[in-house]
């Protein structure tokens, strides 16, 4: 497993990243720890939670168990309450989310704090006061960022600057082959300010898998047949063309879909860990071996006129 660092932080982390949000909830605890035992011997060290995975905890409770062995990384400012009292990214509330999940991890500390979501009613500077005082008090390590629009992200950056407090190291967001968004604003932004993307959703919710047939209905026991909304997201006559011509582009150099989806995020410039949720043990297994195809510029190149037109 390649490890790199994440931006410009000295943290380092597996370049395939599990992702928890199945714990607890797809998965049951025997289940969940089947795949954290056997990421861990496969070399993934960073996991990934939020505190609003699994009903509001579960995800952190199960991956309370193996600590020691991670790179630990949680979210907080999604609502953690019907009535809205428990969110955001006010002080009070992030110092009362913080030992919510430090509890339910079974910790006294966590490697990578991330705000889920920008806080509109929150000014920046008060959030980032607050999380500077985590990391001095030795709770957080570093601290990142989640679905910012890159001018909050710079606006971040100068803030932290200004005020002398830690500074986000990293920017989590949905990016994939048929998901190309971010590199409009948000991946220039990150590389000038030296922050580590961690993208999700990296198989586009199973599209980019290749299980899917154009024209047929979605098994009824996959995501796509649970999830009639992730369906019509990303089934659409566009996305359909797009992974027609990559699958095309795979079985000519002998790879699957899921290596092509993985080895070329794992080759995009500030991409330091591609996030990836898992069930089963096989799924981890694959994803691992997903990112050994080192793809050549002109490969590169071709991809980019197949997913941009």
């Amino acid at each position: 497993m390649q490890i790199r660092n994440l931006g410009g932080s000295g943290l380092r982390v597996s370049a395939v990243g599990l992702g928890c949000n199945n714990f607890g909830q797809r998965v049951d605890l025997e289940g969940s720890r089947k795949v954290i035992h056997r990421a861990l011997d496969l070399g993934i060290t960073l996991f990934d939670t939020a505190d609003i995975y699994a009903g509001m905890g579960g995800s952190e409770t199960v991956l309370g168990d193996k600590r020691k062995d991670i790179v630990l990384a949680t979210k907080y400012s999604k609502p953690m309450a019907s009535d809205g009292t428990k969110q955001g990214a006010s002080r009070r509330y992030i110092m009362n989310a913080v030992e919510a999940s430090l509890r339910r991890l079974k910790t006294d500390y966590i490697d990578l704090y991330q705000q889920h979501d920008y806080d509109e009613l929150t000014p920046i500077d008060e959030t980032l006061r607050a999380l500077d005082d985590l990391i001095r008090q030795g709770k957080v390590r570093y601290i990142g960022n989640s679905n910012f629009p890159a001018w909050r992200v710079a606006e971040a950056e100068h803030v932290a600057r200004a005020m002398n407090v830690s500074r986000f190291i990293s920017c989590q967001d949905e990016y994939s082959l048929v998901v190309r968004n971010i590199e409009k604003d948000l991946l220039p932004c990150a590389r000038e300010y030296r922050l580590g993307v961690l993208p999700f959703f990296p198989l586009a919710s199973g599209l980019l898998t290749g299980k899917y047939k154009r024209g047929e209905a979605a098994p009824a026991d996959t995501r796509f047949g649970k999830a009639p909304q992730l369906r019509d997201r990303y089934v659409t006559p566009r996305n359909e063309d797009i992974v027609d011509k990559l699958q095309v582009f795979a079985k000519e150099r002998g790879h699957s879909m899921l290596e092509l989806a993985f080895s070329w995020l794992a080759a995009r410039p500030q991409v330091a860990s591609v996030i990836a949720g898992a069930t089963r043990i096989e799924q981890v297994e694959q994803n691992v071996r997903a990112i050994a195809w080192m793809l050549s510029p002109e490969e590169v190149a071709e991809i980019d006129k197949i997913t941009k037109g």
